[in-house]
């Protein structure tokens, strides 16, 4: 066994003994509250964190499942063949394929990777690479369900990450230079190995379900964990300066979707947890997440280049905010 395949096996022992350990917290959580009695903000704290994550693992799964099943049995070759040949049409037409092929932050790296291999314009796979985590029905209807009774913010997550993914896109077309990418290399981009294709398709969706599965809990239990901190400990003066001020709250909020690195399928029942906190805000949260945050950058950087995810990432979170803003003033009113 060399190095890399002995990093792997700790790193993913060290995943499952974190699966096991969070498995047991949401099994013993309410005899754990008996011993929180006294401390009423621990036991809020707690009944968020369990709330937020229970709520949100069927549509992790679920979306895990449906990517898994594209990384598997869904060739980037196809999609390359019903991609029109006018690249600003192929770019719209990679945005909207978002829809039909969903897929999670973590595949679609390597799938735009063998799209860009296989022929396709750079910015045609980069934009479906940011659409496809974004847009997919998983994401809407979790969405719908985490923010019961706005439904306008449904659409307007659609029309934020879309016309994300569709912004970047054309104008990476315009501004980009070919040594701003690296050639494709042997090495694998940190975090997105999804099984040796010569193992059989079954191998491969088992592996890139187990991978997916295991990481997107982890960044869940993170994301949740830190909503209930805010939502229990930070002082409401804290959240009435912000609500008082809507750039400080999109910037602080697009700041913490990088840092969160939340699965798309959950990333929306954390924002809805955060009630203190204005929509605009919670829906910019919504559209920088799937698009930018710390996970991303390193997978694009170790498929890309450090050089392109140094352009690619501040161009993107600064589109994102701007579109995310954009559909918030237009489907949720300018006192969101």
């Amino acid at each position: 066994m060399d190095g890399s395949e002995r990093a792997g096996t700790v790193r993913f022992r060290s995943l499952y003994l974190f699966a096991a350990a969070l498995l047991a917290l949401l099994a013993t959580h309410e005899w754990i509250a008996g011993h929180f009695a006294g401390s009423p903000r621990l036991l809020a704290a707690l009944t968020v964190f369990v709330a937020v994550f229970v709520q949100a693992t069927p549509f992790l799964i679920v979306g895990i499942l449906l990517s898994a099943s594209i990384a598997t049995f869904v060739s980037p070759r196809i999609l390359q063949r019903i991609l029109p040949r006018q690249r600003h049409a192929a770019v719209g037409a990679a945005g909207m394929a978002g829809l039909a092929l969903p897929g999670c932050e973590c595949g679609s790296v390597p799938v735009a990777r063998r799209l860009i291999d296989q022929g396709a314009p750079s910015a045609v796979a980069l934009t479906f690479m940011l659409s496809a985590p974004a847009i997919n029905p998983v994401v809407l209807v979790s969405t719908a369900v985490a923010f019961t009774g706005y439904p306008e913010m449904v659409a307007a997550r659609f029309a934020g990450s879309l016309a994300t993914a569709l912004i970047v896109g054309w104008v990476w077309m315009a501004i980009a230079k070919p040594h701003w990418m690296r050639d494709a290399s042997s090495e694998i981009a940190p975090g997105c190995s999804h099984g040796d294709p010569r193992g059989g398709r079954a191998q491969t969706f088992t592996a890139a379900a187990r991978h997916d599965l295991i990481q997107a809990g982890a960044f869940l239990a993170l994301g949740a964990a830190i909503a209930a901190v805010l939502r229990v400990f930070v002082p409401d003066q804290v959240y009435d300066h912000i609500a008082g001020n809507l750039l400080i709250g999109v910037l602080v909020m697009a700041v913490l979707a990088v840092l969160l690195a939340l699965c798309s399928e959950a990333d929306a029942f954390v924002a809805a947890s955060l009630t203190m906190m204005p929509l605009m805000p919670r829906l910019v949260f919504l559209v920088v997440g799937p698009a930018v945050d710390v996970k991303l950058i390193a997978m694009q950087a170790g498929t890309f280049g450090k050089g392109f995810a140094g352009r690619f990432a501040p161009l993107t979170f600064l589109i994102a905010v701007i579109c995310g803003c954009a559909a918030g003033l237009v489907f949720l009113g300018a006192n969101a």
